[in-house]
């Protein structure tokens, strides 16, 4: 029992051996810790990114599993199921269903689609195409700062900006999009306001018949904007990434006998890989924001089902058809998506120790 005594006080005395057998005390005070004391700095801020960013998350899950309408003061936290994200994902008539905005509800695997091929093209072109521009920078041209600005003053545009400055672009009467085409004898067309595809209308694989596969026009047009707005992003990470590169890897390259082409794709661009993925990551998040450039290009929350993304969806869910507890679903969907790109990024960052 003595020794039990005296284990328990040498714990809360925190003292431990010397290697000559003694003890040493080494009485760290609680509040004397580098934690504690710095607490005044970090702890605010902390807590109030855990209320309102991620309390928001939870809070916003909760109403998900709601049937609340419009109206968050009558929020019924004593019935909570999954019926909003299987009328998500399958569609039909809710139990809480408002018969003067529709009581079908359809579901947003079409939103879903859009925001997928929306998200993977203007992510793979904008990199292709940022790559290229950084090689074309990066041997020694004249005026390289300037190209370099020019490339990248798009981004410091805001989304509203850049969608009007499109919508003029694209116009039909007067846009320079059609003045283009009308210069090559193609004629004018509707560009944002056109719901065909650019692709394949039918396809005929023996017994096997295909749908229209490809597109839509309404939704190149849009990557095409983010393109033009963001490539010059890709390009500074590329070109970062460049000249982060040993000059004896070139040097090495070229005694080698390696042609550019072969120098550039089997020398230098898998040294690019860190650069690519986090541009990438940076890129796939950027795409999932596009509901302001959306909103700002078409004027209302409803750009048609050619262009209708996860985003316009849920805030025309929300705020046109007052069906909070459905958006709230659609908003969780969208947040598993990004966290879906963001985490595994995050994970490996941490497994290579720079995180």
């Amino acid at each position: 029992m003595r020794k039990i005594l005296r284990a328990v006080k040498r714990r809360i005395h925190r003292r431990q051996l010397r290697s000559d057998g003694g003890t040493t005390d080494q009485r760290t005070k609680f509040l004397n810790r580098d934690s504690v004391r710095s607490a005044p700095f970090w702890l605010p801020p902390f807590l109030l990114v855990f209320l309102f960013v991620y309390g928001a998350i939870i809070w916003n899950f909760v109403i998900s599993l709601t049937n609340v309408s419009n109206n968050l003061s009558t929020i019924d936290y004593s019935n909570l199921d999954f019926e909003n994200y299987a009328i998500a994902f399958d569609g039909g008539t809710p139990s809480w269903a408002r018969f003067d905005v529709g009581s079908y509800i359809s579901p947003i695997w079409n939103a879903a689609q859009n925001t997928i091929v929306l998200m993977v093209a203007f992510a793979v072109v904008c990199l292709a195409l940022g790559l290229w521009l950084a090689i074309l920078v990066d041997r020694d041209i004249r005026f390289e700062n300037t190209f370099r600005t020019i490339y990248l003053l798009p981004m410091s545009l805001s989304f509203v900006v850049t969608a009007k400055f499109w919508a003029f672009m694209y116009n039909r009467e007067y846009g320079l999009v059609n003045a283009l085409f009308e210069a090559v004898g193609a004629g004018s067309v509707e560009i944002i306001q056109n719901s065909t595809l650019l692709g394949v209308e039918s396809i005929a694989l023996g017994p096997i018949a295909i749908g229209s596969i490809g597109i839509p026009v309404k939704l190149a047009a849009i990557v095409f904007a983010l393109i033009w707005q963001y490539s010059g992003y890709a390009m500074v990470v590329y070109l970062a990434g460049l000249r982060a590169i040993p000059d004896s890897h070139f040097e090495a390259a070229r005694v080698d006998g390696a042609s550019t082409i072969r120098m550039y794709w089997r020398v230098i661009i898998p040294q690019l890989r860190t650069a690519t993925v986090s541009a990438l990551v940076v890129l796939m998040v950027f795409s999932l924001k596009a509901f302001d450039f959306i909103y700002s290009l078409y004027g209302s929350y409803n750009p048609g089902s050619a262009a209708d993304i996860l985003a316009t969806r849920m805030v025309r869910e929300a705020y046109q058809n007052s069906r909070f507890a459905f958006a709230s679903a659609i908003a969780i969907v969208l947040f598993v998506m990004a966290l879906s790109i963001v985490a595994p990024y995050l994970y490996t960052q941490y497994r290579r120790g720079d995180l």
